[in-house]
């Protein structure tokens, strides 16, 4: 891989502006996500009803991540990320402010379609910052997604302890987000290494003399296959600890209500610690290994839970399993952007990244209604047992993670295959 043509002080004001991103999301989704409660209550959705809200989010990101694959043909994803992300707290906001039921829908619709440009978006950004830093450091920007989930969960915790209604509690925080945003969003580095500006000088045929690079079709979907199998199992496996893990403990393993509570946050904690610290492993042993170390140590972790005696093991469990799935989503999206490098060359890579980041919410659609509906017609522990298969998948397509060979060196990235769609059965 050729050195990057940029003075370093681009890429590291490129690679704080995204982090600062990825934390604002992580802390607006758990802001949102962690009163859903609260929502409810204040425009009367009823039980029957929440379910298809709740659903209807990511469906519609889904959508948006569809839009954004076409809208990066066009435009470039920084410009997508600094338009959108505003938007999307100000949707926040309005989920807190608005008056009546169909108001609260219009605004978690926008929401939703948003999210999506806003997840495909930031991760496009990442693979191609990645890519000329030359090597890993995609972990990163999502472990500034995890603190930003604990500093929104603990927000929301504070509100709900100090009785703040949902305007009160959005209000300020929005109040520094959008601000933030706007600001970081001068700084973000676009393809390998450019700047705004020199997008839009390639765009006229000049910087690299290849004209626009966006204009790169994505990987056939049939080569990108194991990958958006792998996502999907993953968050298959996140949203079962964040929907299931306080009833598991509390039914199941005959945990006080307070104690129940515990689960979840344990699991963002060895999260953010597996992320931050991800990058070093991948550059010292490569992504597959890593891949696979995590996919071991996240299959034990549904293990020990759907076999625990009682709380405390399953909080190891728990722990275990932030420790090994939190590898597995930042190093997918790599993979597939090297991939769609090699395949398509450098603009092949942001339509690709939209494409896989639908799989995201395919997970995340299917995890919790699947280990719910395991749980009522069999067993809870034996629901623990379904992602955990799911995620073992992941060992199947490993070599798509690249050449078990390769490494990331100290400067720059070595040339590697990302082998994707070299899996089982050919696929």
């Amino acid at each position: 891989m050729t050195p990057p043509q940029v003075p370093g002080a681009r890429l590291r004001h490129g690679r704080v502006s995204l982090a600062l991103s990825f934390f604002v999301q992580g802390a607006v989704f758990a802001l949102l996500v962690t009163r859903i409660p609260a929502i409810q209550v204040r425009y009367g959705i009823s039980d029957s009803l929440l379910p298809a809200f709740l659903a209807a989010v990511p469906v519609l990101a889904g959508v948006g991540s569809v839009g954004t694959e076409h809208l990066v043909k066009r435009v470039s994803p920084s410009t997508v990320l600094r338009c959108v992300q505003p938007v999307v707290c100000l949707a926040l906001l309005a989920v807190g402010a608005v008056s009546s039921l169909v108001q609260v829908a219009v605004a978690l619709a926008a929401f939703g379609l948003t999210v999506g440009a806003l997840d495909a978006s930031m991760n496009m950004l990442g693979v191609s910052l990645q890519r000329a830093y030359g090597r890993s450091i995609m972990l990163g920007f999502h472990a500034a997604y995890s603190l930003g989930g604990i500093v929104g969960a603990s927000l929301a915790w504070a509100g709900a302890h100090w009785r703040l209604s949902l305007v009160l509690l959005y209000g300020p925080a929005v109040a520094v987000f959008v601000p933030l945003v706007l600001v970081i969003g001068r700084w973000f580095v676009g393809r390998e290494g450019r700047g705004e500006g020199d997008e839009r000088d390639a765009s006229n045929g000049g910087g690299d003399g290849g004209g626009r690079a966006a204009a790169g079709a994505p990987v056939a979907m049939r080569l990108l296959l194991p990958l958006c199998l792998v996502m999907a199992f993953t968050y298959i496996g996140d949203s079962t600890v964040s929907n299931w893990s306080a009833k598991y403990l509390q039914d199941v393993l005959g945990s006080s209500e307070q104690l129940a509570t515990v689960p979840y946050n344990v699991y963002m904690v060895t999260t953010l610690l597996g992320r931050t610290v991800g990058d070093l492993g991948v550059r010292r042993f490569g992504a597959v290994p890593v891949v696979r170390t995590g996919t071991v140590v996240a299959a034990a972790g549904f293990a020990v839970v759907a076999a625990a005696p009682g709380a405390w093991v399953g909080m190891v469990g728990f722990t275990l399993l932030g420790l090994g799935l939190c590898v597995i989503v930042p190093q997918t999206f790599a993979a597939a952007g090297r991939y769609a490098v090699e395949q398509g060359g450098p603009g092949a890579s942001d339509p690709t990244i939209a494409r896989l980041n639908i799989f995201n919410y395919v997970g995340f659609l299917i995890g919790s209604p699947l280990v719910g509906a395991l749980g009522d017609s069999w067993s809870y522990r034996g629901a623990m047992l379904v992602p955990m298969a799911l995620v073992l998948v992941t060992l199947v397509y490993a070599r798509s993670f690249g050449s078990s060979p390769a490494r990331y060196g100290d400067d720059h990235e070595r040339p590697r295959t990302a082998d994707v769609g070299r899996g089982s059965n050919g696929l």
